[in-house]
């Protein structure tokens, strides 16, 4: 029997070469890896914010309220995340840093970004525009749709 065909494997010797193949890893260090460099994809975010509201850029971006300033935040840390996947970088950091890359806001452009990148090919409507959300638009619809169930909840019991 040729290993080259898995089909012709039967389930004990397909076990033995997943078990071969699998990647073996540290639960506990892959977590504190994924905290720590989800925390400083958090402190970037925060040195940006903190600058933009320093008193010199105040005047010049409009940003003297928190809400202008934590709007701007976010559309740099969206950037940043699709700048680095076009330059293929944030692959490489998602290698390394596990679930600390693809959780911040920047993990979600990634998955924007890197699906409108694989589909280009096919076309800008059925390519791009048709699979540009493959990956995240679950997250859209489900974040959608919670926050219409907490809103729900909040208008309810409040009242």
């Amino acid at each position: 029997m040729s290993k080259d065909n898995l089909t012709e494997l039967n389930a004990p010797e397909y076990e033995k070469m997943k078990q071969r193949q699998s990647m073996k890893s540290n639960l506990l260090a892959d977590c504190v890896i994924a905290f720590v460099s989800g925390g400083f994809i958090c402190i970037i975010a925060q040195v940006f914010k903190d600058i933009i509201t320093s008193q010199k850029l105040v005047g010049l971006l409009n940003t003297a309220d928190e809400k202008s300033a934590s709007a701007l935040t976010v559309l740099f840390m969206v950037f940043l995340g699709a700048l680095l996947t076009t330059l293929n970088v944030y692959d490489n950091i998602g290698k390394v840093c596990g679930a600390g890359s693809i959780v911040p806001i920047t993990g979600f452009a990634n998955s924007i970004v890197s699906s409108a990148m694989e589909f280009r090919s096919e076309g800008h409507i059925l390519g791009v525009g048709a699979q540009m959300f493959i990956c995240a638009g679950p997250v859209i619809v489900y974040g959608a749709s919670s926050a219409v169930i907490a809103g729900l909840f909040y208008f309810l019991f409040t009242m």
